[in-house]
């Protein structure tokens, strides 16, 4: 049996499995996601993989400041979703400071400078 091959972009592959490691009842920004996946600036395309991507956590994924982007009923379930898995709100946004998923920042090589 030959294994498949991915034919997402790596762009699409890391920020796929940075998405999976949010664990329920946190959540994170677009940007966190997309600099924890090593493209910062790239936000954007966080949106696109999650609306490409089938089974990711998208609820899990908000705008800056906390604030859910998704308008009219999706909004709803966003916010109906991460109420069910024990997030809060304070008003229209996620209380970040108690629920925001913190990336550990991945070890790089000592550059030749360094050593």
């Amino acid at each position: 049996m030959v294994p498949k091959t991915s034919t997402r972009p790596p762009l699409a592959v890391a920020i796929t499995t940075v998405i999976r490691r949010i664990p329920r009842g946190r959540v994170s920004t677009y940007g966190a996601v997309a600099e924890a996946a090593g493209y910062p600036g790239c936000a954007r395309h966080v949106s696109k993989v999650l609306s490409q991507v089938p089974g990711l956590a998208w609820q899990r994924v908000l705008g800056s400041g906390g604030r859910i982007s998704l308008r009219g009923e999706y909004g709803f379930e966003q916010r109906f979703l991460l109420e069910s898995e024990g997030v809060r709100f304070k008003g229209r946004r996620v209380d970040l400071k108690t629920f925001e998923y913190h990336f550990r920042q991945s070890r790089r090589k000592a550059s030749p400078r360094s050593l």
